[in-house]
C-alpha cells in the first residue's frame, strides 16, 4: 500500500459523505468489521498452507477474498448489490454461525466478533470504495502487516475522543509502564477481566517479547494472555489486534468479569499475574452484587473488580491495577472491607499516584496504580507521587502522556527514598500495623497514624483551575469532599485518642 500514513484519513473522507454514519464511533465501529474480516482472511490463507484440510467456519460467498476483494475486472459487487449482500448475507450468515464448546477458539471468534455487529453505511458505491482501501493492504508482506500495526493503534488512539468508546483505551504509555514493571517472565500467564481492546494484553506481549528465544518459548509466549470484555465493539477491536499479534488462537472471551460467584474459584481459574484498568464511575445490575461476599458487595464497578482480582490472583502472583482516587479514601464498608482484605492477604507495596489529565479528554478524574502481590501480608507501602514533566499544565489529545514522563518513578523504583518538595511528601513510605481488634493501620516514620483505611497519602498539593465536563465535575467535588471528610474523621480520631478515648 503506498500510503499507508493516509490510511484513516482516506476512510474517513469517504465515510463523512455517508449518510448512515453519525459520528466517530460510528464510524471505528464500521471500520473496525471490515478490518477484522481483512485480517482473519490473511490468517486463513496461511492456515490453509499450514494445516492439511484446513476448512473454514465462514461459508466460502462471505469470505473477504470471495466477496469484497477487486480485482477490477467490473465484477465485483458494488451499489445497491454490495449492500444487500452485506445486510441480508453476509450479517446473519456470521452472526449464526454454528459454534458449539468443542469449536476451535480461532473459529468461534468469528460469530462472537459478529454477534453484535452493525453495518451503518447506506451507500454502497461509498461502501465499494472504503472495502477497496482495506483491501489494499498487503498483510502477507511482513513489512507491511507490522506497519499496519502501528497505523491499528492510531485507531484505537482515536477512540479516546469518540464519545464514550474512550473508556475502553488506557494510554499506551500506561499499558507499557505497568508491564515492564511487573517484569514478565517465560511461562507466566497474565489476565485482564475488563480488556477493553487489548491494551495491557500488547503492553505484556512487547514486553515478554524480549525474552522468547526458542520454539518452546514462542509457544509459551502465544498461550500467556487471557481477556474478558464484556462489551462488543471493544471485543472486535481486541481479537483483530490479537491477530495482528500473530495471536492465531487469542484466549479472548466475550462476556462479562462480574457474573461469577467469587468464592467458586479455584486455583485453576487463577493468574501469575494481573495488569487491569477496571471500569469506574459506573454501576452493575444490583444482582450482579450476589455474586460477592456481602462484605465485599459494592455498587461501584472498581470496587467488584479489585474483589474479583483478588480471589483470582495465583498464590506469589503478581498485580498492577488501576483505580481513582475515590478508592483510596472511600469510607464506605465495601471498600473498607475490600481494603483491609487487600492489606491483610496481600503485599501492597507500591502506591503510584498519577496526574489528572492523564485519560484526557475522556475524563479528567485522577488515577493510581496499585502494585501488589500474594506473597505475604503488606508490610510496608511506599507512595509515589508522579508530577507533570515540565512544560505540561495537562496531557490532551495533542499531548499525550509518553512512557519517558514515568521515567522519574523508573529511576526512583530500585532505589527508594523519601522526598519532600516545598513541605509536601512526593514520595514516603508507610508501614502496616495490626491493631487488637484485627485492623490494620499504616504509620510514618514519625509515628503518624492513617486509620479507617484512608490511602489519599502523597497526594497533589496545588491543583490549577481547570473546565470540566459537567459530570466529571459532580464526580470531582464528590470526591474531594470525601477526600475531606476522611481527613476530618481522622484528625478527630486522633484528637479523641489524646483526651483518653473520650467519655464513657
Amino acid at each position: 500500500m503506498s500510503n499507508l500514513s493516509g490510511f484513516v484519513k482516506r476512510l474517513r473522507d469517504i465515510m463523512r459523505n455517508d449518510a448512515g454514519i453519525n459520528g466517530d464511533a460510528q464510524r471505528i465501529e464500521q471500520i473496525a468489521w471490515m478490518l477484522f474480516l481483512k485480517v482473519y482472511d490473511a490468517k486463513e490463507q496461511d492456515w490453509d498452507m499450514d494445516e492439511e484440510n484446513y476448512v473454514s467456519i465462514i461459508p466460502e460467498e462471505c469470505r473477504w477474498s470471495a466477496w469484497a476483494a477487486d480485482d477490477r475486472s467490473g465484477s465485483a459487487m458494488t451499489g445497491d448489490t454490495l449492500l444487500n449482500f452485506v445486510n441480508n448475507t453476509l450479517f446473519p450468515t456470521l452472526k449464526n454461525l454454528p459454534v458449539t464448546a468443542s469449536t476451535p477458539i480461532k473459529k468461534a471468534i468469528v460469530q462472537t466478533t459478529f454477534a453484535d455487529a452493525n453495518n451503518y453505511m447506506k451507500d454502497g458505491v461509498l461502501l465499494r470504495q472504503v472495502i477497496n482501501v482495506i483491501d489494499e493492504l498487503d498483510l502477507s508482506d511482513y513489512e507491511e502487516s507490522h506497519a499496519f500495526g502501528e497505523i491499528y493503534e492510531s485507531i484505537l488512539k482515536e477512540l479516546q475522543s469518540a464519545g464514550s468508546a474512550g473508556e475502553f483505551y488506557t494510554p499506551r504509555a500506561v499499558t507499557d509502564f505497568m508491564s515492564k514493571m511487573i517484569q514478565p517472565k517465560i511461562g507466566e500467564k497474565m489476565a485482564d477481566f475488563a480488556c477493553g481492546t487489548g491494551g495491557f494484553i500488547t503492553s505484556w506481549l512487547k514486553e515478554l517479547d524480549k525474552q522468547v528465544t526458542t520454539t518452546e518459548d514462542k509457544e509459551k509466549y502465544n498461550n500467556s494472555i487471557y481477556g474478558i470484555e464484556k462489551k462488543q465493539f471493544p471485543y472486535m477491536l481486541c481479537i483483530t489486534n490479537m491477530l495482528l499479534h500473530d495471536l492465531d488462537v487469542p484466549q479472548v472471551f466475550h462476556s462479562n468479569s462480574l457474573l461469577h460467584d467469587v468464592l467458586d474459584y479455584t486455583e485453576d481459574d487463577q493468574f501469575d499475574v494481573i495488569l487491569m484498568n477496571p471500569p469506574y464511575g459506573g454501576s452493575e445490575k444490583a444482582e450482579v452484587k450476589n455474586h460477592f461476599p456481602s462484605d465485599l458487595a459494592s455498587s461501584e464497578t472498581a470496587d467488584l473488580f479489585m474483589s474479583v482480582i483478588m480471589y483470582r490472583l495465583k498464590k506469589n502472583g503478581r498485580a498492577a491495577v488501576i483505580l481513582p482516587d475515590g478508592f483510596l479514601f472511600g469510607t464506605d464498608n465495601a471498600k473498607i472491607n475490600i481494603k483491609k482484605k487487600l492489606l491483610s492477604e496481600f503485599n501492597l507495596h507500591t502506591v503510584v499516584r498519577m496526574p489528572s489529565s492523564v485519560f484526557a479528554p475522556y475524563t479528567s478524574i485522577t488515577t493510581n496504580i496499585l502494585f501488589f502481590d500474594r506473597t505475604k501480608p503488606t508490610e510496608e507501602t511506599w507512595f509515589y507521587r508522579l508530577d507533570m514533566p515540565e512544560g505540561y499544565k495537562h496531557f490532551s489529545k495533542t499531548k499525550p502522556m509518553k512512557l519517558e514522563h514515568f521515567e522519574p518513578v523508573i529511576k526512583w523504583w530500585n532505589n527508594r527514598q523519601e522526598i519532600s518538595i516545598d513541605g509536601f511528601d512526593k514520595a514516603k513510605k508507610y508501614t502496616a500495623y495490626k491493631t487488637e481488634n484485627g485492623d490494620i493501620e499504616l504509620r510514618d516514620s514519625n509515628g503518624l497514624v492513617i486509620t479507617n483505611y484512608n490511602l489519599d497519602l502523597c497526594g497533589y498539593p496545588h491543583i490549577e483551575e481547570e473546565i470540566l465536563d459537567p459530570m466529571d465535575l459532580i464526580q470531582r467535588y464528590q470526591e474531594e469532599r470525601a477526600s475531606l471528610n476522611a481527613e476530618i474523621d481522622r484528625v478527630l480520631a486522633d484528637i479523641t485518642a489524646i483526651l483518653g478515648g473520650g467519655r464513657e
